[in-house]
């Protein structure tokens, strides 16, 4: 998919990605963040949601932002995380993405937000 034909956004919310042993319960209100994932192995449940919610957890990381790329996307569509991570990784920003069904969502550090979209639109990413 062309890069100019792609639109993202900026969330309000400020996120956490957090680290708790893979048979934590979770603090209830998670199921009613407007955004949150969950990813469970053998090893570890990592948890990213809002970082005002209180998680006790094995270890966290604050001051995440998060892009959205607008879907629903085609499971036919290729690239599309790479390209972003691709014009990122030039600008040596770290991201944390996660992929659902119907969109990707990518994770970058606060301090990193501007710089993160002004490489993008260079790119022809465009934000709504």
């Amino acid at each position: 998919m062309e890069t100019s034909k792609l639109v993202l956004s900026v969330l309000e919310e400020t996120f956490s990605i957090h680290r708790l042993a893979p048979d934590a319960s979770l603090p209830e209100a998670v199921s009613e963040c407007d955004l949150c994932s969950l990813n469970k192995t053998t090893e570890e449940l990592s948890l990213v949601c809002p970082e005002h919610l209180a998680v006790k957890s094995e270890k966290s990381n604050p001051d995440w932002k998060c892009l959205k790329v607008a879907g629903p996307l085609d499971f036919e569509l290729t690239g599309i995380l790479a390209g972003i991570t691709d014009v990122l990784a030039k600008q040596k920003l770290s991201v944390f993405a996660i992929s659902t069904f119907d969109t990707d969502y990518i994770l970058i550090k606060k301090q990193g937000l501007t710089a993160a979209i002004s490489a993008l639109e260079r790119a022809g990413y465009q934000f709504n």
